[in-house]
């Protein structure tokens, strides 16, 4: 069977139109956040700038070929780390970083804004694990406990140093989306399961342990462990929010208010009512639930489902490995971005400090997955004309 090589063709139009769906949805709950009167800044310009820059970053990505990628991994992933670990030296006073609610997490550019190196490393990352893992394999092609155990070292050994970064900013939110792409990465290896077993068990247990610890041995924890006070009232106001209602525990209280004030059919486009701390961030999804009600926060859900199986479909129709392995990455840090967003605007989940994918306001973030992005239009551009070259070597 004869398949088309145009670059028209071997574009990705259902991506396309998913990725306008979500602007669409982003401009519309921004600007409907910004009724509450928290910030006087239209962000629905800076929104629709963004979307501009991420569009010509998929571009640029697509542009290059997933070999291009491939030999630059250990480059791009070495400059991200680098930059991670600038971020932690350069003294405070500098105005070249900026700090918000006690995290150094920016950089802030004269005319640019401030800038999250974490989200691109979340890419960065990815591709040097895609290469890691491909490398791997190619070098020990038949599988023993003993090659397994090596690349699970491996694949902890590439986590160390962007979450040591991460955690010395004190983004505890940012570093459990690096450990559940790791995680991710773990199993699609093909690592076996006498050893992911053991390890996903032990992980859970130490989990419950430390939770355990929060709630009953908050005092070693801060002593020994260096933990803040600030993450245990997380935890505290996550599981009883109205014991906290006057500090911790008041933005998830307001957060529950706002998504079932919306009850089935939501108030309408810019009806809010009820307040809510960075409603056109983080806690966007407040704004969808109050606004749209049931069946607009279902829809919004239900977009991200055809993301996620759009993305998965073609990583199961690629045939080269680290396009695969890239394309499992992306959607394990997408599926947990939304799974943890939403869960935490309705107490499924903590508090953290992470935006809803495509729709939350912000450079980074929104920067960050469209990078992420345009490596899959990268890797579904490019693999057709792998499949031709393929055909024509026969």
């Amino acid at each position: 069977m004869k398949i088309p090589n145009k670059p028209a063709d071997r574009f990705d139009w259902t991506l396309a139109f998913i990725l306008l769906l979500f602007f669409l949805v982003s401009l519309f709950a921004i600007a409907s956040a910004q009724t509450t009167g928290q910030y006087t800044i239209n962000f629905v310009p800076s929104q629709i700038q963004w979307y501009f820059i991420g569009c010509v970053i998929i571009a640029i990505t697509m542009f290059l070929e997933p070999d291009q990628y491939k030999k630059a991994a250990w480059i791009i992933y070495g400059g991200g780390v680098f930059i991670l670990a600038l971020l932690i030296i350069l003294p405070d006073s500098m105005e070249l970083v900026a700090k918000r609610n006690g995290a150094k997490s920016w950089f802030h550019l004269p005319g640019v804004g401030s800038i999250q190196p974490a989200e691109f490393m979340k890419t960065f990352f990815i591709i040097g694990m895609a290469r890691m893992i491909t490398t791997h394999h190619e070098k020990f092609v038949k599988k023993t406990l003993k090659t397994d155990f090596f690349l699970l070292g491996k694949i902890i050994a590439v986590l160390f140093l962007p979450l040591l970064f991460i955690m010395m900013q004190t983004d505890l939110g940012t570093g459990l989306v690096f450990i559940a792409i790791t995680a991710a990465f773990v199993v699609v290896a093909g690592i076996t399961w006498r050893i992911i077993l053991p390890v996903f068990v032990g992980t859970a247990t130490i989990g419950a342990t430390l939770l355990w610890m929060t709630l009953y041995a908050q005092d070693f924890l801060q002593n020994k462990l260096g933990l803040r006070p600030y993450m245990f009232e997380r935890i505290y106001s996550w599981l009883d929010p109205y014991s906290y209602s006057s500090n911790e525990g008041r933005h998830l209280i307001t957060s529950l208010n706002a998504i079932g004030s919306g009850e089935v059919f939501g108030k309408g486009y810019k009806g809010r009512e009820v307040y809510v701390a960075e409603s056109h961030t983080d806690f966007i999804f407040t704004t969808i639930g109050e606004d749209w009600g049931f069946i607009g926060a279902s829809l919004v859900i239900c977009l991200y489902f055809f993301l996620i199986y759009h993305l998965t479909k073609i990583t199961l129709e690629l045939k080269d490995p680290f396009s695969t392995y890239i394309c499992a990455g992306i959607i394990a840090m997408i599926t947990f971005h939304v799974f943890e967003n939403i869960g935490m605007t309705i107490q499924l989940l903590p508090i953290t400090g992470i935006p809803l994918p495509f729709i939350s306001y912000g450079g980074s973030s929104l920067m960050g997955n469209m990078l992420a992005i345009g490596l899959v239009f990268s890797m579904k551009y490019h693999h057709r004309t792998y499949m031709f070259s393929s055909d024509d070597d026969e």
